[in-house]
Protein backbone atom coordinates (compact mmCIF):
# COMPACT_ATOMS: atom_id res chain seq x y z
CA UNK A 1 0.00 0.00 0.00
CA UNK A 2 1.54 3.36 -0.89
CA UNK A 3 1.76 6.14 1.77
CA UNK A 4 0.26 9.19 0.44
CA UNK A 5 1.78 11.30 3.20
CA UNK A 6 -1.08 12.97 3.90
CA UNK A 7 -2.55 14.02 7.74
CA UNK A 8 -5.42 14.89 8.83
CA UNK A 9 -6.84 15.51 12.49
CA UNK A 10 -10.26 14.21 13.55
CA UNK A 11 -12.24 16.76 14.55
CA UNK A 12 -14.89 16.34 18.20
CA UNK A 13 -17.09 14.69 15.99
CA UNK A 14 -14.45 12.17 15.46
CA UNK A 15 -14.68 13.24 11.63
CA UNK A 16 -12.04 13.70 9.15
CA UNK A 17 -12.11 14.75 5.54
CA UNK A 18 -10.91 12.45 2.43
CA UNK A 19 -8.55 14.52 0.30
CA UNK A 20 -10.11 15.39 -3.05
CA UNK A 21 -7.59 13.16 -4.92
CA UNK A 22 -8.58 10.04 -2.60
CA UNK A 23 -12.14 10.84 -3.47
CA UNK A 24 -11.22 10.92 -7.30
CA UNK A 25 -8.80 7.80 -7.39
CA UNK A 26 -11.62 5.88 -5.59
CA UNK A 27 -14.33 6.95 -7.16
CA UNK A 28 -16.10 8.55 -3.58
CA UNK A 29 -18.93 11.29 -4.21
CA UNK A 30 -20.75 12.89 -2.25
CA UNK A 31 -23.36 10.53 -0.40
CA UNK A 32 -21.52 7.54 -1.51
CA UNK A 33 -21.82 4.94 1.52
CA UNK A 34 -18.32 3.98 2.26
CA UNK A 35 -17.80 0.72 4.56
CA UNK A 36 -15.71 0.58 7.70
CA UNK A 37 -13.76 -2.30 9.22
CA UNK A 38 -10.43 -3.25 11.07
CA UNK A 39 -7.39 -5.24 9.39
CA UNK A 40 -5.27 -5.96 12.27
CA UNK A 41 -4.40 -2.91 13.57
CA UNK A 42 -5.55 -1.24 10.31
CA UNK A 43 -8.72 1.11 9.92
CA UNK A 44 -9.76 0.44 6.50
CA UNK A 45 -12.08 2.49 4.70
CA UNK A 46 -13.79 1.10 1.13
CA UNK A 47 -16.32 2.46 -1.01
CA UNK A 48 -19.21 0.06 -0.87
CA UNK A 49 -20.92 -2.03 -3.10
CA UNK A 50 -23.70 -4.47 -2.73
CA UNK A 51 -23.16 -7.87 -4.03
CA UNK A 52 -24.30 -11.23 -4.41
CA UNK A 53 -24.15 -12.78 -0.44
CA UNK A 54 -22.97 -16.34 -2.51
CA UNK A 55 -20.87 -15.40 -5.18
CA UNK A 56 -20.14 -11.30 -5.34
CA UNK A 57 -21.52 -10.59 -8.48
CA UNK A 58 -22.55 -6.98 -8.90
CA UNK A 59 -24.59 -6.58 -11.76
CA UNK A 60 -28.47 -7.38 -11.96
CA UNK A 61 -28.88 -7.88 -8.47
CA UNK A 62 -32.21 -8.94 -7.13
CA UNK A 63 -33.29 -8.17 -3.37
CA UNK A 64 -34.87 -10.92 -1.06
CA UNK A 65 -35.14 -10.56 2.53
CA UNK A 66 -32.37 -7.65 2.81
CA UNK A 67 -30.15 -9.98 0.72
CA UNK A 68 -28.59 -9.08 -2.74
CA UNK A 69 -28.93 -12.35 -5.27
CA UNK A 70 -27.35 -12.39 -8.41
CA UNK A 71 -29.74 -13.97 -10.97
CA UNK A 72 -26.77 -16.89 -11.56
CA UNK A 73 -26.99 -18.13 -8.14
CA UNK A 74 -30.64 -18.16 -8.21
CA UNK A 75 -30.87 -19.97 -10.77
CA UNK A 76 -28.03 -22.41 -8.93
CA UNK A 77 -30.74 -22.45 -5.81
CA UNK A 78 -33.56 -23.04 -8.35
CA UNK A 79 -31.78 -26.52 -9.42
CA UNK A 80 -31.57 -27.47 -6.50
CA UNK A 81 -35.02 -27.68 -5.13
Amino acid sequence: MKSMGIVRKMDDLGRIVLPAELRRQFDIAERDAVEIYTDGDKIVLKKFKTSCVFCDAEDDLISYKDKAICPECIKKISNLI
